[in-house]
């Protein structure tokens, strides 16, 4: 015989070594969709213990991002791993469909005239709008492979859910935690409504930055509270100066703050007009002087801030008196240390006006716009009266300074342009009337945060945020469906009971159009004359903040409170403060015991992605170039902690490492084409050691990979399974493993204790693959040996693993990771002697190995069979004191290798070069270890 390839054991699988992704991963939603993946997930499920995870909806409005993918990647991981671990997992996507966002995509189409002329047709070109959106972004969702309830998701725009939220509406207003004032809030001009904290963002902002002079009413008064006699003070007016970056707001001024601990200074100083004196804070005192261009000034008086409680000034150019009052907000971090106050124009002026009892005056309209009457500024945008203010303080000589200043100021995340402070009648959710804010603080302490910071950033957020503001002046969103009295302005006395008819109309009707189109006199028969309707919209965070009730509450295979939320880390002052406020409110509950934020994604260099820079990584060109799974796979390998870096270079290094790990399921596949587990599986007490280090190898590994799994560190898991694929095994056991499976007999048992090994191996590195590569999973699950169902989906971790014995001792691990230690060793001695032309291939050499103890009884238990685990024709092992004394060291300390060209025939078969090659006349060209293994018993193994 001079062929013997007939006689090898090739690996042979339809699994292909190219993915082909983007092809492939279409034919598998295919299937996924034929058997109903999800429908059975719950089938399977039935009667586990529940693992909720919450969708935060998205909003339903343009084609997803980047972002967008990564939150439903992640949510995604998490359901599969916790059905994997022997959850019932449902998993009910939504969407948040009503708010002002879709409006402007509305309005753009068909003019805002539309909204005005008739609101119900306007309604529904917006749920129109909103449900073609729906359909797109679902498409690119189940494109990403994500499993879940398509068919049937929530919609806060659905008629049954747009009820509840009314109804839920209405539990908070039983609860007294409702009520209707007067109060600043963050208002958009060209909204021409209400915002929520979570709809703002900071941009840098150029503004006037000025001082104004407020003359003292009464000098000779002030001068004595500040100690200063007429004689030293001299003649002139006295002024506290005030700075302020909203010259705007000076019309609506009522007070003058200090701080009651600060140390305040009468300066006198000359100018061209004569000699006058400031009151400012001592500490910047030096600072405000530069500013004004004083060289020469006079301390003349001192007194600390509660000594100016009480003084009267001048408004700068109103024919007014205002008090000095006191603040502890008042810092010296800029300015004066004297604060202009105007209580319609800002959260802390209103609190302290308050404490004062100062007029809320507001002369600012829904456009922005002075209203008519405001003197010198009637119908004025706000932010060009800026230098009409400056103008006017000019002429009345009660401008001191004026100079641009740029700092951080709030917009409209939605229409980018700065937003003003402006008092209004609102509906607000108070935080503190029945105790709210402590509830829910008390609350927040019970959930567990991932990353753990966020515990403590939601809880300054709520510690210090106002009431939250609820009412928004549109049309596009669920009604605060209430009646007030037209004097009073309370509720009627009988609303929670018309809340819940409401709610009832509005399931039969349609949705929202029924509280718009209700007859009054339907509800309040004879009241109808005394109560009037309102007209506003709940904020568009309260409906998605809700669905704790409206989602959790109302469908049946899912629970509250539920076990996670998941969103971006800007979620903390948006849905997940929003859902812990009204959960406690209604049920005095969190409705969530875990919170999982991650970053915002980036590009390489950590720049935020934009058009203009030409960084977009899009989700849908990732799927259509790479597949899905590779972008499956970055978002598992990037902690999601920090920001998420993104580029084409960093994913092609995902689709390379996502290769390696395709490779070694191929092989895995490929080396038990002929291998049934029913029929061929080994015993593990026959099974050589090597095999049963590999099986405690992957149990070990799986303990570690559910960990992370199971404590959301999917980077970690990434990085094992990656090693695990890489290093222990295409590194190592494979590679080892290679001569045995290819060269012993097909049927024996060292051939089939490889297999058994490979088989339970590749038995868990599928589940562990699911819940990141779930097309790549699946696509391996229909070529694995054996019975097994309809999809891996359809499992939990591999459990039938050799018994449990089969962990050797600790001592015996520690065997084989030094052995594994002296290979690497002897690997890198033989690419040096490769390098030096020496030997051409490992088979060319053999091996000599000089150690002591515990190296040289490890190697020296494993006799011939060391040669197999060197990859080398020949290998022995000799104590250190034997050692040739030109031979140096290698990389372990007293560990001595030596490499020597073999003069062995090779023997065609095996690639060996041993002594023995053509010791069978009938087979003058192989080795007598390949003639057992053609026509004897085949050749006996015990470790490698």
């Amino acid at each position: 015989m001079s062929n013997y390839k007939d006689t090898i054991n090739l690996p042979s699988t339809e699994f292909p070594m190219r993915g082909n992704l983007v092809g492939r991963e279409p034919d598998i939603l295919a299937y996924w969709d034929e058997i109903g993946i999800y429908k059975k997930l719950r089938e399977h499920g039935a009667g586990r213990v529940k693992f909720i995870l919450h969708d935060g909806p998205p909003y339903a409005n343009g084609v997803i991002h980047i972002g967008h993918a990564v939150n439903k990647v992640l949510k995604d991981i998490i359901v599969k791993s916790r059905t994997l671990s022997g959850f019932d997992a449902p998993y009910v996507p939504g969407w948040d469909c009503h708010g002002l966002p879709i409006e402007h995509e509305v309005e753009k189409v068909h003019g805002r005239e539309e909204t005005r002329r008739d609101p119900q047709a306007f309604r529904k070109l917006c749920r129109d709008y909103a449900s073609e959106q729906i359909e797109s972004q679902k498409r690119d969702f189940i494109r990403l492979g994500v499993v879940g309830d398509w068919d049937n998701p929530y919609l806060t725009m659905a008629p049954k859910t747009e009820a509840n939220i009314v109804r839920a509406l209405g539990k908070i207003l039983d609860k007294g935690h409702l009520y209707y004032g007067l109060m600043p809030v963050y208002w958009c001009s060209d909204c021409g409504s209400a915002l929520a904290e979570a709809e703002i963002e900071y941009h840098e902002k150029i503004s006037p930055a000025i001082d104004v002079r407020f003359k003292v009413v009464d000098g000779a008064e002030i001068a004595r509270r500040m100690g200063a006699s007429e004689a030293s003070s001299g003649d002139g007016g006295v002024y506290a100066v005030s700075w302020t970056t909203t010259p705007w707001t000076l019309p609506a001024n009522q007070a003058l703050a200090v701080h009651p601990d600060l140390e305040y200074v009468m300066v006198k100083r000359e100018t061209e007009h004569g000699p006058e004196r400031f009151v400012l804070a001592s500490e910047l005192l030096e600072s405000a002087m530069t500013r004004y261009g004083d060289e020469k000034y006079e301390v003349v008086g001192r007194c600390r801030g509660d000594a100016l409680e009480g003084v009267e000034f001048q408004h700068p150019f109103y024919e007014r008196q205002v008090p000095g009052i006191l603040a502890g907000h008042v810092t010296t971090e800029a300015g004066t240390g004297v604060v202009h106050t105007a209580p319609g124009h800002g959260q802390e002026d209103f609190d302290i006006g308050k404490r004062y009892g100062l007029a809320v005056d507001n002369p600012v309209g829904p456009d922005g716009c002075f209203v008519p009457g405001t003197e010198y500024f009637a119908g004025e945008f706000v932010f060009r009266a800026n230098e009409h203010v400056i103008e006017v303080l000019r002429e009345k000589g009660t401008l001191v300074h004026s100079e641009k200043y740029s700092h951080s100021y709030p917009y409209c995340w939605r229409h980018k342009t700065p937003i003003i402070f402006r008092a209004t009648q609102q509906w607000f959710i108070s935080m503190d009337n029945h105790g709210l804010r402590n509830a829910v603080l008390d609350q927040i302490d019970d959930v567990s945060f991932h990353p753990d910071w966020g515990q403590a950033r939601i809880r300054g957020m709520v510690e210090n945020r106002p009431d939250w503001c609820i009412s928004r002046q549109r049309y596009w969103g669920s009604p605060i469906p209430l009646y007030v009295h037209r004097e009073t302005g309370e509720p009627h006395p009988r609303m929670s009971a018309f809340v819940e008819r409401i709610a009832r109309a509005m399931e039969s009707r349609g949705g929202i159009d029924a509280w718009f189109d209700l007859d009054d006199a339907e509800l309040l028969g004879a009241d109808t004359a005394d109560y009037e309707k309102v007209t506003d919209i709940v904020d568009v965070w309260f409906d998605s903040g809700v669905t704790h009730d409206t989602v959790l509450m109302t469908r049946d295979e899912l629970t509250r409170p539920a076990d996670l939320y998941l969103e971006g880390s800007d979620q903390h002052r948006g849905w997940f403060q929003s859902s812990i406020m009204t959960g406690v409110a209604i049920t005095g509950r969190a409705p969530y015991r875990g919170v999982l934020t991650h970053g915002f994604t980036v590009d390489a260099r950590g720049h935020k992605m934009s058009k203009s820079r030409g960084n977009v990584i899009a989700p849908q060109q990732v799927i259509n170039t790479l597949g899905a799974d590779i972008l499956r796979l970055w978002v598992a390998a990037t902690d999601y902690r920090a920001e998420m870096n993104i580029s084409e270079e960093i994913l092609k290094r995902v689709a390379d490492s996502y290769r390696r790990i395709r490779n070694t399921a191929r092989y895995l596949l490929g080396n038990l084409a002929d291998f049934d587990p029913c029929r061929d599986a080994v015993e593990v007490d026959r099974m050589l050691d090597l095999d049963r280090w590999a099986l405690a190898a992957g149990q070990t590994l799986q303990q570690e990979i559910l960990e992370a799994y199971d404590k959301y560190h999917f980077h970690l898991m990434y990085q094992k399974l990656h090693h695990f694929c890489v290093v222990e095994m295409g590194g190592f056991y494979l590679d080892v493993l290679k001569d045995r499976l290819y060269t012993t007999r097909q049927d024996s048992v060292s051939r089939r204790s490889a297999q058994t090994a490979m088989y339970h191996i590749l038995e868990a590195l599928v589940r562990w693959l699911a819940p990141v590569l779930a097309f790549t999973a699946e696509e391996i699950w229909r070529c694995m040996p054996g019975e097994r169902n309809e999809s891996v989906l359809l499992n939990t971790w591999y459990a039938d693993w050799a018994p449990a014995r089969l962990h050797e001792t600790d001592k015996d691990n520690a065997c084989w990771q030094r052995i594994i230690e002296v290979r690497y060793a002897v690997m890198r001695t033989l690419e040096a002697a490769r390098n030096a032309g020496l030997i051409r291939a490992g088979l060319e050499a053999n091996i000599g190995v000089y150690c002591e103890d515990p190296y040289l009884t490890d190697l020296q238990r494993l006799g011939d069979e060391l040669r197999f685990l060197f990859i080398t024709s020949g290998a022995e092992v000799r104590p250190l004191n034997e050692r040739p004394a030109a031979l140096e060291d290698s990389d372990l300390e007293n560990v001595f290798i030596a490499v020597r060209k073999s003069e062995s025939a090779k023997c065609v078969r095996c690639w060996h070069r041993r002594t023995d090659v053509g010791s069978d006349p009938d087979h003058p060209e192989i080795c007598s270890r390949c003639v057992e293994n053609i026509i004897g018993n085949g050749e006996a193994r015990l470790y490698a």
